[in-house]
């Protein structure tokens, strides 16, 4: 999908604005001698940025407007270097608001439903992001934040919360614990808008299926706005973004060059309009494709599929690339197995071993399982796991993102 004429002046606007605050990326600008672009060829010659770059301009090196209208900071998890921080405007408070109450309006949410949000709060861009579109948009929130599960299901009844906002390892474990508790009756959800994790086809039908709501896969990180600039409809066929805001590409991981529309690669996303951090081609390491071809839901904002992993992904197994994505799609043939799994990579006796670990229930013969799943993954990725098969309920559950991939080779 090439950028538009429309699009190539908001660009140009933000260059300009880079440029005269002097950031890390209008100094990458500057050395490259870009003061604006023309074509759509032009903007592929703009320098990509990346979080290693963001980590880099911390504290507040990313500021782009100026200081006294800066109302607001967010910032990325730091578990892997210096966090990111990212600073807000007002405009871009509002702005991010209202493509929130967007997300919201294309899930069918009205100003009736009752909004009960379970991410997190604070430096995160979650919690706030699901509270202002609802209040945006009108609906009543109940603003629950994480863990915490009795009183979560207290305040589920006692509401009669009819949206759930959650990541879907949460939105799993509530599932889980409804049924457990024997609760389903005292529940009046509808709708379930999930984001912040990838996650498969079995997951979002036990969710579906357990609490009885229609679900809706956001999209969002926290360098470009955070949750809320992307949402799936309800005929469930990708998800819509907001082109007036982010201009979305698809490139090859490896070329770093542009691949066609319905071609699977990186996601790379320019902020249009935002002032207290606008970001120029910045490289999510998100796996997605542009959906060509108008929806069904007669939306004219452009969609791409559903995040199918990150590029950073990849494990490395006995000279062998394997991506988590692999494995789920091989587990989800097992009707007998639950929707959770967790891989775990070890270095034994001067080789790589790869074990998986996956659930089902009492009736079924546990070491035959594992041999047939074995025997399946070795036929999709070319050597033999050993895995494990534990009863339902045994892997861990999770109030924010489960960790599915643990590699103890470096440990």
């Amino acid at each position: 999908m090439q950028i538009s004429e429309a699009q190539i002046k908001l660009v140009n606007d933000r260059i300009q604005a880079l440029v005269r605050a002097e950031s890390f990326y209008g100094k990458k600008l500057e050395e490259a001698g870009i003061e604006k672009i023309e074509t759509a060829e032009d903007f592929l010659k703009l320098p990509f940025s990346e979080k290693n770059d963001l980590r880099e301009a911390y504290p507040l090196g990313l500021r782009t407007a100026p200081e006294e209208d800066i109302v607001r900071i967010h910032s990325s998890s730091g578990t892997t270097g210096l966090p990111v921080i990212i600073p807000y405007t007002q405009k871009d408070v509002d702005d991010w608001a209202l493509m929130f109450a967007r997300c919201y309006e294309m899930a069918g949410l009205t100003k009736k439903d009752r909004v009960q949000i379970t991410p997190g709060y604070g430096l995160w861009t979650a919690g706030i992001g699901f509270q202002a579109g609802a209040e945006r948009l009108g609906a009543m929130v109940v603003p629950m934040g994480p863990g915490n599960t009795d009183k979560q299901l207290q305040m589920m009844q006692d509401m009669q919360s009819t949206v759930l906002c959650a990541t879907s390892s949460y939105a799993l474990l509530l599932a889980e614990e409804i049924q457990k508790r024997g609760i389903r009756d005292k529940i009046y959800l509808k709708k379930g808008v999930i984001g912040s994790e990838r996650w498969g086809q079995k997951m979002r039908d036990r969710i579906s299926s357990e609490l009885g709501i229609e679900l809706y896969d956001i999209y969002g990180l926290t360098e470009i706005y955070g949750p809320g600039i992307g949402i799936s409809c309800k005929y469930d066929n990708g998800m819509h973004y907001w082109d007036d805001y982010i201009y979305l590409e698809i490139i090859d991981p490896v070329t770093l060059q542009p691949v066609a529309d319905g071609e699977w690669g990186e996601i790379v996303i320019t902020t249009l309009v935002k002032e207290g951090a606008p970001l120029i081609r910045y490289r999510t390491h998100d796996m997605s494709r542009i959906i060509p071809g108008d929806c069904q839901c007669g939306s004219k904002y452009p969609r791409i599929d559903v995040i199918a992993g990150r590029t950073d992904d990849m494990m490395k197994i006995k000279g062998v690339n394997v991506f988590p994505k692999q494995i789920e799609e091989i587990l989800q043939q097992f009707t007998e197995l639950s929707s959770e799994y967790q891989i775990r990579i070890s270095h034994l006796d001067g080789k790589d071993t790869m074990r998986i670990y996956v659930e089902t229930n009492g009736s079924v013969d546990f070491l035959d399982m594992a041999k047939r799943v074995a025997s399946r993954v070795k036929s999709r990725i070319g050597f033999t796991p050993l895995v494990k098969v534990v009863e339902i309920g045994l892997l861990p559950r999770s109030e924010k993102k489960t960790k599915r991939v643990i590699d103890e080779r470096y440990n």
